[in-house]
């Protein structure tokens, strides 16, 4: 399980969120159908069927296209036809090379995908439930593919390993998924800070801003934020706003009422969902101010952003060629189909009542923030590359890797694996959970298993639940420090919902000033909270548990049933 929406007084609302990839290294591309070749076909090859989009998000299912990807030298693709085990359809005659698209519907087609796409004279129809797709010559199969419970909007395709000698795998992926490589910047700056300590920081980089501010978020509630928006706007800003459309427990009216006062006052707002969205979730917390990137792993909420209660890491990184990095994911997420203007999304809708008052904790400035010295920051993306470059990077541990993190998705998750990896090699390892109330059994559970495992193969590795003692009200971090001199910033939680099927944004920031700060941060949580597995404040007062039990009851039964995007194992 992952962080909570929030939690009402009266009626606690538990929303459990499992905040959300997808490995890749290859160079940056905007949203297109995805087709982009890892690899080059060879001149001589056989041609084959790299990518199946049989479930498309229209009527009738018009669109449905076929891609065979041919040698590069010129071939005549009229020796060649189409089986789905009904029918048997001919390629047309023409001259092609590389990958093709063939269709039944190819205008529909040409809509959906960059590649070039060719008409079908006959009827080849894929079902929806499963197929057995042929490219046949004569009467030999020359390739096949085969699904089976096709998802709407997804393309099932074939992804290239780099040795010639391994087998292709094939992975169904949202229809215009990006494939933004590990984009690497140079020396610079940093302004490091946590919160609730230093909730100054998010503000002041949007009061700064003298040319444009793109905001992307999971949930907008924040009114000193909408205000600082709309400060900008009558500077002469330009400023974009992308939230998601569906977080879990819905939209609430605070928020709504919210970002329509944005759009009277000149912020266009934007939104992610509905069937042509290809994440499940817009789950990155990050803006640009000029060329200035802030990235963090709050919510632009009171309780996040605005200090009132969630422990978090945040960074504003001084780099035009960083920012400018976030600002291509920015276009490529609001340009694509899924992303809705706010007027238009909002008309009609209903949303859910205000999940009682905002955050309004107040705890000590302990960790003020920091100007700090950046060696080299990388900008990760979920689903495109930050679960392999996150392996890559605790792979590379040689002294200490330092976990903070809400919970984690099990205990064969990749991250965690790669964890204990390097506790294998003799790298010392502290990881430090969550004590609150919605996580605290599962945490619990993996921090004793943790705790043993260390303890049976005698690993340098201690497990523990935090104790907030009145710093902050629960952790919603998603920190990494590694060596004291990696630290990794951003919205990844350490479940697999959250790698491969959200949107998510995060920064590697390396050098000895940005890794101190950040490995410094979570040593004070981490003494804090001493006292074994037991330890932290994670119980419900006794008169609140009882004034609230039946409302918790009917939350936890909501939560179990409609907002876990994780199946344990």
């Amino acid at each position: 399980m992952s962080p909570p929406i929030s939690s009402s007084s009266v009626v606690l609302v538990a929303v459990v969120l499992l905040a959300v990839v997808a490995p890749a290294t290859a160079p940056p591309a905007t949203a297109t159908d995805g087709n982009t070749p890892t690899d080059t076909p060879n001149a001589d090859a056989t041609p084959e069927i790299v990518a199946v989009y049989p479930n498309p998000v229209a009527d009738g299912d018009s669109g449905e296209f076929v891609v065979v990807r041919f040698p590069e030298s010129p071939t005549n693709a009229s020796h060649w036809s189409l089986a789905d085990g009904e029918s048997t359809v001919s390629i047309p005659n023409a001259t092609v090379s590389g990958r093709v698209a063939f269709s039944p519907d190819p205008e529909d087609a040409r809509n959906l995908t960059d590649v070039t796409v060719l008409g079908l004279a006959g009827d080849l129809s894929l079902a929806n439930g499963g197929e057995l797709l042929r490219l046949v010559r004569g009467n030999a199969t020359a390739s096949t593919a085969t699904y089976e419970d096709a998802p709407e909007g997804e393309r099932w395709h074939r992804v290239e390993t780099r040795t010639a000698s391994a087998d292709a795998r094939w992975r169904w992926t949202p229809l215009g998924a990006t494939d933004f490589g590990v984009r690497h910047a140079g020396p610079t700056e940093a302004r490091a800070f946590v919160l609730p300590d230093a909730p100054a920081v998010p503000l002041e980089t949007i009061r700064e801003a003298d040319r444009r501010v793109l905001l992307a978020g999971y949930t907008f509630s924040s009114p000193r934020v909408a205000d600082a928006l709309a400060a900008a706007v009558r500077r002469g800003v330009s400023v974009r706003v992308l939230v998601d459309g569906a977080p879990v427990g819905g939209l609430s009216r605070r928020s709504a009422k919210l970002l329509d006062s944005l759009v009277a006052r000149g912020v266009e707002v934007r939104v992610v969902g509905g069937p042509r969205a290809r994440y499940d979730f817009h789950h990155a917390k990050y803006a640009v101010a000029d060329d200035r990137a802030l990235v963090m792993t709050e919510n632009w909420k009171p309780s996040g952003t605005g200090g009132n209660a969630s422990r978090g890491w945040g960074a504003v990184v001084r780099s035009e060629e960083t920012a400018d990095q976030l600002a291509g994911v920015f276009r490529a997420d609001a340009g694509w189909r899924g992303a809705t203007p706010w007027s238009a999304f909002s008309r009609g809708q209903s949303f859910t009542p205000a999940d009682g008052a905002p955050a309004n904790g107040s705890y000590p400035a302990k960790i003020p923030a920091e100007n700090v010295d950046v060696a080299q920051s990388s900008v990760i993306i979920a689903p495109d590359n930050a679960e392999n470059a996150l392996v890559r990077l605790l792979d590379s541990a040689d002294e200490s890797v330092r976990v903070q993190q809400v919970s984690i998705g099990g205990k064969r998750h990749s991250l965690l694996r790669a964890t204990l990896g390097a506790a294998r090699r003799e790298v010392s390892v502290e990881i430090l959970l969550s004590s609150a109330w919605y996580v605290e059994e599962d945490n619990r559970k993996l921090v004793e298993w943790l705790n043993d495992r260390a303890e049976a193969e005698n690993l340098p590795l201690d497990a523990r639940m935090a104790d907030p003692r009145g710093r902050y009200e629960k952790i919603h971090a998603k920190g990494v420090v590694v060596d004291g001199e990696a630290a990794v910033v951003g919205s990844l939680n350490w479940n697999n919902h959250s790698a491969r099927k959200n949107r998510e944004v995060a920064v590697i920031l390396r050098g000895e000033e940005v890794g101190g700060f950040y490995a410094g941060a979570f040593d004070s949580d981490w003494k804090a909270s001493a006292g074994g597995p037991g330890g932290g404040a994670s119980r419900l007062p006794v008169g609140l548990l009882g004034a609230v039990a039946v409302g918790a009851i009917v939350a936890l039964a909501v939560a179990k049933r409609e907002v876990i995007f994780e199946k344990r194992r």
